[in-house]
């Protein structure tokens, strides 16, 4: 048994069995197959796809890669969440706080960006000091302490996806439904999450762009989930226009933080609801949403959630402070209120088109290990369905300097579409699969 030949019967259409799935797998964590190798099987397998037990076998390979988290000596239920990838995704970061607030513990293991979408890593490094390098140990006496973790992959945990991660995003195989399958349920499994709520995105700023392509990205995960005694369930959500106001590290940060202060974004909120409803549920702290919601609205209007943030943020070695005083975080250089060219009803925003203009920007990575800016972004101050007036501001651009704040604004602006009568806007999730 080789890589080549494995990398071969790939390209060629056939199923690989559990053995080759778990012999390349192995090699690759130990780096005794090369990158190139790797990204020369991943292209294959989006390409050709994968069998059920296919990806299922690589799930299980990647999550024993390394060691597998038992959480049960910390918390009888565990709860997790996870996004499958979007364009002003920070519910993480408003989400966790506040489902730990209302008594249930949230362990998370976090990615970084991949391609045109921002990862909650990347956001949380916005906060001067925050940790992501937890160890095994570190993960778990934090969790018993404080209720709420989200770190980076160790070296310890699924270190096969944490590899295969980086180079998907560098070598244009993320779209790859096997793959994106996968990554996503080894890191829980490894993780130790009894429960766990799955943020399926659909549309222009999603790796499924259609419908039909998220429920079957949802159905396999759950499956598998569940065939591992994991109580799952997955909210398939909008993804056509970037979620909230804020793309961009150090301001999508900031506009958790606000909303966790009840001055959020409807839209983005109305999300947090959905997904943190389905956390609470499935960790048995509510009998149904409308339950659910209550509970949240009471922790967030209270102050508890807004508290338990701090405290995470404290215990991970980020400083607290900054996070009443968002400019702390980073102020770019350039910050330019764009005017609508335009009057007129806002019919669409490519959400892919502001997140590569956000990467542009030096928000997300252009190659493997590149550094990034958390000050740079994109503000928007009119979303699908407002009616805006020729020259009243559509958007701001948070830059580093003129050449890319210019082709950045020009790319944002080639992302609207317009309509004269009214439109209506958006939905936020479609329907929920568990």
């Amino acid at each position: 048994m080789n890589a080549v030949d494995i990398i071969v019967k790939k390209r060629d259409g056939q199923a690989l069995t559990k053995e080759e799935i778990g012999f390349f797998i192995r090699g690759f964590t130990a780096g005794e197959i090369a990158d190139y190798q790797a990204a020369a099987w991943a292209m294959a397998v989006l390409w050709r796809g994968m069998s059920r037990e296919e990806i299922t076998n690589l799930t299980l390979s990647m999550a024993h890669s390394g060691e597998t988290l038992d959480l049960h000596d910390v918390a009888p239920i565990v709860v997790d969440k996870h996004s499958t990838g979007g364009v002003g995704d920070k519910t993480t970061i408003a989400v966790a706080p506040m489902v730990a607030a209302c008594g249930l513990p949230v362990g998370k293991m976090s990615g970084r960006g991949l391609g045109f979408s921002g990862g909650t890593l990347d956001k949380l490094e916005s906060i001067p000091g925050y940790r992501v390098d937890l160890s095994v140990e570190e993960f778990k006496a934090q969790l018993s302490e404080v209720g709420l973790v989200v770190s980076g992959q160790t070296t310890r945990l699924a270190p096969a996806d944490g590899k295969l991660y980086a180079l998907r995003d560098v070598t244009g195989t993320v779209p790859s439904l096997p793959l994106i399958a996968s990554s996503i349920m080894s890191k829980k499994i490894a993780a130790g999450a009894d429960a766990i709520v799955l943020d399926v995105k659909t549309g222009r700023g999603a790796f499924m762009e259609t419908l039909e392509d998220a429920r079957q990205l949802a159905r396999i995960m759950v499956d598998i989930g569940q065939g591992l005694d994991r109580r799952v369930a997955a909210v398939i959500s909008d993804m056509n226009q970037p979620l909230g106001r804020a793309v961009g590290n150090a301001l999508e940060t900031a506009e958790a933080v606000a909303t966790l202060r009840g001055k959020g974004p409807d839209d983005f909120w109305e999300h947090c609801l959905a997904i943190a409803e389905q956390m609470l549920i499935l960790g048995d702290r509510a009998k149904d949403g409308a339950s659910a919601r209550a509970m949240l609205g009471e922790a967030v209007h209270c102050g508890r959630a807004l508290e338990k943030l701090m405290e995470w943020v404290k215990a991970q070695g980020g400083d607290p402070s900054v996070l009443a005083d968002p400019p702390s975080m980073g102020v770019a250089p350039i910050v330019e209120a764009v005017p609508a060219p335009r009057s007129g009803q806002i019919a669409a925003i490519d959400a892919r088109e502001v997140g590569l203009a956000a990467v542009g920007l030096g928000a997300g990575r252009e190659r493997k290990g590149k550094p990034i800016d958390h000050a740079v972004g994109i503000v928007f101050e009119a979303k699908v369905g407002d009616r805006v007036a020729a020259g009243d501001t559509l958007f701001s651009v948070h830059a580093a300097d003129r050449r890319r704040c210019d082709r950045a604004r020009e790319r944002v602006l080639r992302a609207y579409g317009w309509a004269e009568d009214k439109v209506e806007p958006l939905p936020l999730v479609y329907e929920v699969i568990d």
